[in-house]
């Protein structure tokens, strides 16, 4: 089979952080996210509304067109990224989240896990990223096929996600335990997700990770574990969008980016990195610490507030 003609992005080697028991608390910024089940019914219907009663950015009608745009009130059209979490039961319990929706390879994949709770987040995170491109393309998402690549060995069948034929569309997923997460849109993008609470983690492993300014940044905090994971969904996002790799990791340094706020409930907080667009989440429902980098603004499916467009940031 030829290599796809797609932007090359550096693969990420092996997935995640070792899990470990829930203890940190997340962040309170303010803004409300719906319930993951109401957001990926958004995203497979195309709703008009989310459960708080909000507008959502309205997906256009399913064909086979490039990329909906949303479009802020009082502005022209501008294109968005849109990104969701969820719990793995969130997306499995949902009717339209079938599994016959995986390719065989995909299939032959989840079989390999020795554990079935392990196999479900595989599921559910495979099926959420084409429930995302979907609402990217205003198609139905039984219409999506996922494929992946790997750069690396130049072989099909994992690396990074993609959807064959579709080049209007770039593709991410995620998954750790119980949780996964997914983004699509009209340009690069990269996702990643973690579980809040996690074991300590040893002082090799930071200066891996870590610049010597954001080692400083994280002494001076009274929560250096969480200054270290939000660095590190970060950069897991950045590996995913090209920008570096896990060997490079500790060469990019993100000291400069805002740290979580302070507070224990959900947070949503933008930034810039570089000229690519930043959107960290901590989510204390479902324990989960997820960053979104893409080159254009990031909609979080469900969130109350609009996408930012281009000119404004």
């Amino acid at each position: 089979m030829p290599r796809p003609d797609v932007r090359p992005v550096i693969r990420s080697g092996a997935r995640g952080l070792p899990e470990a028991p829930r203890s940190l608390a997340p962040a309170d910024h303010g803004m409300p996210l719906d319930t993951s089940a109401d957001l990926v019914n958004a995203i497979l219907a195309s709703a008009s509304r989310s459960l708080a009663g909000k507008p959502l950015q309205q997906a256009s009608p399913r064909s086979r067109t490039p990329a909906a745009r949303p479009a802020r009130r009082g502005s022209g059209p501008v294109a968005a990224a849109y990104a969701t979490v969820s719990t793995t039961a969130e997306v499995l319990h949902h009717p339209a989240a079938r599994e016959s929706l995986l390719t065989e390879v995909e299939r032959r994949r989840a079989a390999r896990f020795r554990h079935e709770a392990s196999r479900l987040d595989f599921v559910a995170a495979h099926l959420l990223v084409r429930m995302c491109a979907a609402r990217s393309l205003g198609v139905a998402a039984d219409d999506i096929e996922l494929a992946q690549y790997c750069d690396e060995c130049e072989e099909h069948g994992h690396g990074r996600p993609y959807v064959p034929g579709r080049h209007d569309v770039q593709v991410s997923l995620s998954h750790t335990r119980g949780v996964v997460a997914a983004a699509a849109g009209p340009a690069a993008v990269g996702v990643d997700v973690e579980l809040l609470g996690r074991r300590s983690v040893a002082p090799s492993v930071l200066e891996q990770v870590l610049t010597q300014r954001e080692l400083r940044v994280s002494g001076r905090s009274r929560d250096p574990q969480g200054v270290f994971m939000r660095q590190w969904v970060r950069k897991e996002a950045l590996v995913k969008v090209g920008r570096t790799s896990r060997a490079t990791m500790r060469e990019v340094d993100l000291s400069g980016l805002p740290p979580a706020p302070a507070g224990s409930g959900t947070s949503v907080q933008r930034s810039r990195f570089e000229g690519l667009h930043v959107l960290d989440l901590a989510d204390k429902r479902r324990g989960a610490l997820a960053s979104v980098v893409s080159a254009v603004p990031v909609l979080l499916t469900g969130e109350v507030r609009p996408p930012v467009p281009l000119s404004g940031r």
